[in-house]
């Protein structure tokens, strides 16, 4: 009987050793297509090169919308853009804030709020003033992205997000509103990161 006995008793520990560990490793809960759920985080990004100065050139100024910001280089050759991340649904990221070009001479602005960045669509949906949503910028291009697994939240990290014009259309929707010649679906807007975790 000893030799039954044994290798039960064996099993039994190892089942209640593999139920221990299972507690004190929670695995994380995926979330059901479709679903939003709550995140904190942030999209950043600077503007690209030559961007800010064709701009002020123009008399154009990016300003941001609070919980967002904006901050210009001593050099004013940039511009950094920071908005915090509220929710995700699928692979869309809701911003709270966003940002605005103002045309200093005119003052004829567009408002860019609570952007929405889908990085499988590879699009930004800005909501305007009236509250229509329109994509005004695409993503081109994202350098790397990847996933940390923490004892608590799970983090998504996008790094080299690429931002242009979305295409000529959105181009000349922001020419005619700032009455300016200077945007071009073919320009990188700008460079930067997008960081959401959630919990597990």
């Amino acid at each position: 009987m000893q030799r039954v006995l044994r290798p039960v008793r064996l099993v039994a520990s190892l089942v209640v050793l593999g139920v221990a560990v299972g507690m004190t490793m929670p695995a994380a809960q995926a979330v059901p297509p479709g679903e939003t759920v709550d995140i904190t985080g942030t999209f950043s990004f600077s503007t690209g090169n030559g961007v800010l100065p064709t701009w002020e050139a123009n008399e154009l100024v990016l300003i941001g919308v609070s919980p967002g910001s904006v901050v210009t280089t001593a050099t004013g050759i940039t511009a950094r853009v920071q908005l915090p991340l509220v929710a995700k649904t699928g692979t869309a990221y809701a911003a709270a804030g966003g940002f605005r070009i103002l045309n200093k001479d005119t003052g004829d602005t567009v408002r860019c709020s609570t952007p929405t960045i889908d990085t499988a669509a590879r699009v930004i949906d800005c909501v305007l003033p009236g509250g229509k949503n329109e994509q005004l910028f695409r993503i081109s291009d994202i350098d790397s992205r990847s996933k940390v697994w923490g004892t608590a939240t799970v983090t998504n990290i996008f790094r080299g997000v690429e931002l242009r014009i979305t295409d000529q259309d959105a181009a000349d929707l922001l020419n005619d509103a700032l009455d300016v010649n200077v945007f071009s679906p073919s320009v990188t807007i700008g460079t930067g990161d997008l960081i959401a975790a959630r919990p597990r």
